[in-house]
């Protein structure tokens, strides 16, 4: 296919998913399962161009800024304050469903290979990053839920793709030793971890020198690219590096980039991401057209795979379950300390995290990069494109019903970490410090005010902001009617000046830097409605 030609396929595929979200939206789908279904319905038009996915490229393209943009935007004091369990998934969840997967795989296809049972194990073992974040979106959960749900997505994917390795490897030389792996693992995870480190706080550093904002936006985005690379080249684990670059940068952002960056640069990603994502599952959508195309290369129908996929996607989900409930409840059962820091989540929480665990571009990549004449290729490729398809369409669409009839609350957090201020509270404490700051400027020797007026004004703001902490509800109503008052007031300013340009009395210079005045200006009232 000439270049020319993908690109245009390219960007019909980028306009498939305005009428695609729009429909998801109208018939409240979630937008994952409908671009899917959406990819599923172009790959299987009539003399529609056949579009096979280099897993190499799909991997290097999309995993890096996904997985960066996931990590810049966590919370890192609750990622930290909840590693142990994140790991707990992330590692132990990821080999426990490997072993369970691949047990099921050779009781029920009795003649397949050792190595070909794990490796199927641990291609479909890990959650996707995008798919979990694609399924949580819009749902009212716990705030810790979504940090292990989300932390777990950023971190399995090492332990998938080291284990899958593994059994490659294990499948073409006939040899596997646990503590070689282990000692492989061990040395990868911790490779990554430094590399990214690193490499975080050296951007960091670099990025906060480029005084220009849109060289800031690039540089951000080479650094996702060039954070998996280098640790993909240095043979650790790129996707760690990827991870702890974006958690460092992350972090470091409020000290680093000035306001402008922060703002333009949170536009650009959030933009980016949702093409990313977008185009993702519509992909794995038309991937299953090339899918049947070499299973009948192949001789192999799809339906003779059926019963055993079917053994395959219990397994698969029966294992999560398992792990999840049983690590819920029985260290905490064992360890009084842990109780006592930790106590019992309420059964819902355990069962939407494992009904959570949704699979996606990364399972889809690492079995099509599955080396040609493996044995049990076709059988591995099958299962993981049923995996996929079963873990968008079938979770993900019914996740937000369970959430809704398990009456999921927010009673999941650890104890002992303090109460937080409100945004209230807070937001009184820093114009208070401001008006101090203008108060110590404003004072001359003859105890007169250089600034009266300034000084006026955030005496104020402190005053309001106080008053707001004090009387809470109460004020409420005068609050919304304030800042809906400054929106009808934002509307009239907005169309003298829309109507001043067209009358040509202003320049278009003028009209933009107004416009954006005021843009700014309903940006901060719509957010305080929001509040």
């Amino acid at each position: 296919m000439p270049p020319a030609e993908r690109f245009e396929i390219l960007l019909m595929l980028i306009a498939a998913v305005i009428p695609l979200e729009l429909a998801a939206r109208r018939l409240r789908f979630p937008p994952s399962a409908m671009l899917t279904l959406g990819g599923i319905a172009i790959a299987l038009v009539p003399g529609a161009p056949e579009i096979n996915v280099d897993p190499d490229l799909m991997l290097i393209l999309f995993l890096p800024p996904l997985l960066f943009s996931s990590a810049y935007f966590t919370v890192w004091r609750d990622f930290k304050a909840d590693l142990r369990v994140i790991l707990q998934l992330a590692v132990g969840a990821v080999a426990f469903t490997t072993l369970a997967v691949g047990l099921a795989a050779h009781a029920i296809v009795p003649g397949l290979p050792w190595a070909a049972c794990f490796a199927l194990g641990a291609i479909v073992s890990p959650p996707d990053a995008v798919a979990a974040k694609a399924a949580l979106q819009g749902l009212s959960l716990p705030r810790r839920l979504v940090t292990l749900l989300e932390g777990e997505s950023l971190v399995n994917d090492a332990t998938g793709l080291v284990l899958y390795r593994l059994a490659i490897a294990a499948g073409l030389t006939g040899a596997f030793n646990i503590w070689s792996g282990a000692a492989e693992f061990a040395f990868l995870a911790a490779g990554g971890v430094a590399v990214g480190v690193a490499l975080g706080f050296l951007g960091s550093s670099l990025l906060g020198r480029l005084d220009n904002v849109h060289l800031n936006i690039v540089a951000g985005f080479l650094g996702a690219f060039a954070s998996y690379i280098i640790g993909e080249q240095l043979h650790v684990s790129g996707v760690l590096s990827t991870v702890c670059c974006g958690l460092v940068l992350g972090q470091r952002q409020h000290s680093v980039f000035p306001a402008l960056t922060r703002l333009q640069a949170t536009a650009v990603w959030q933009v980016a991401v949702f093409l990313l994502e977008s185009l993702v599952f519509i992909l794995i959508g038309l991937s299953l057209r090339p899918v049947l195309h070499r299973l009948a290369e192949a001789g192999v129908e799809a339906s003779q795979f059926a019963p055993a996929i079917g053994v395959i996607l219990l397994a698969m989900t029966a294992a999560r379950f398992a792990w999840i409930l049983t690590t819920a409840y029985v260290p905490r059962f064992l360890i009084p300390s842990l109780r006592a820091r930790d106590p019992y989540p309420p059964l819902a929480v355990p069962i939407v995290m494992s009904w959570a665990g949704m699979r996606g571009v990364v399972s889809l990549a690492v079995a099509l990069s599955v080396p040609a004449g493996f044995p049990g290729r076709d059988f591995i490729m099958a299962a993981t494109m049923a995996a996929i398809l079963a873990s968008i369409l079938i979770q993900g669409t019914t996740l937000r019903a369970l959430v809704t009839a398990l009456r999921l609350g927010d009673g999941f957090a650890l104890k002992g970490d303090g109460r937080n201020l409100s945004q209230h509270e807070a937001h009184a404490r820093i114009i208070a410090a401001e008006a101090n700051a203008i108060e110590a400027i404003s004072r001359q020797p003859d105890g007169t005010e250089r600034h009266p007026r300034l000084l006026d004004q955030y005496r104020r703001r402190a005053s309001v902001a106080q008053r707001l902490v004090e009387a809470g509800e109460t004020l409420a109503a005068d609050r919304r009617a304030h800042y809906e008052a400054v929106l009808e007031a934002n509307r009239a300013g907005r169309a003298e000046l829309l109507r001043l340009h067209r009358a040509g009395e202003i320049h278009d210079s003028t009209l933009h830097a107004l416009e954006a005045e005021i843009d700014i200006e309903e940006l901060g009232a719509r957010k305080m409605l929001d509040r």
